[in-house]
């Protein structure tokens, strides 16, 4: 299948959302999505953005039934490791299901490590779903490792009030 993949625009923060949406579903955390396409625009988009994103389109040929090209995507931002330096997090990678299979989801998880060894990251992080075997087998064919059952670290998060009260001084 032809496809390309390219930097996201602010152009494209309407589809980004509709695929977060989508991934959310897919996911079965709908009520989770909180943002708009106004805040990625913001927040993705401004002299300081908080990620980056990459998009997967199709030629025109191939567009999905409701009209649309852009087929998948990646958003990632730039961390840092106190032990091994500069770390690239990839937050989404998400290709929508009748694309599947085609080189798409590989080829968004490549550039996204492209872009990070070019900035000097040493590693690419990212999270995945203890129930998503397809995931997790892809990921490990990539030559990733699961840190939870390698290292023991678990993916912690504060939020909401218990975010409120843990930043009172």
């Amino acid at each position: 299948m032809d496809f390309t993949i390219r930097a996201a625009t602010l152009e494209d923060c309407k589809d980004i959302a509709r695929m977060i949406l989508e991934l959310a579903e897919y996911e079965k955390v709908s009520d989770q999505v909180k943002i708009t396409q106004r805040d990625l625009e913001q927040d993705g988009f401004s002299k300081n953005p908080f990620f980056h994103g990459i998009i997967a389109e199709v030629p025109e040929q191939h567009r999905t039934k409701e009209g649309h090209s852009k087929v998948g995507y990646a958003l990632y931002f730039f961390s840092y490791s106190s032990w091994k330096g500069r770390a690239v997090y990839m937050e989404d990678l998400y290709v929508m299901p009748e694309f599947r299979g085609k080189g798409i989801g590989k080829a968004l998880m490549s550039k996204v490590a492209q872009l990070g060894l070019a900035a000097g990251c040493t590693q690419l992080n990212f999270a995945v779903l203890d129930w998503n075997k397809a995931s997790l087998d892809f990921y490990m064919s990539q030559g990733c490792f699961d840190v939870t059952a390698d290292l023991g670290y678990h993916c912690m998060r504060c939020e909401g009030e218990q975010l409120e009260r843990l930043a009172q001084p």
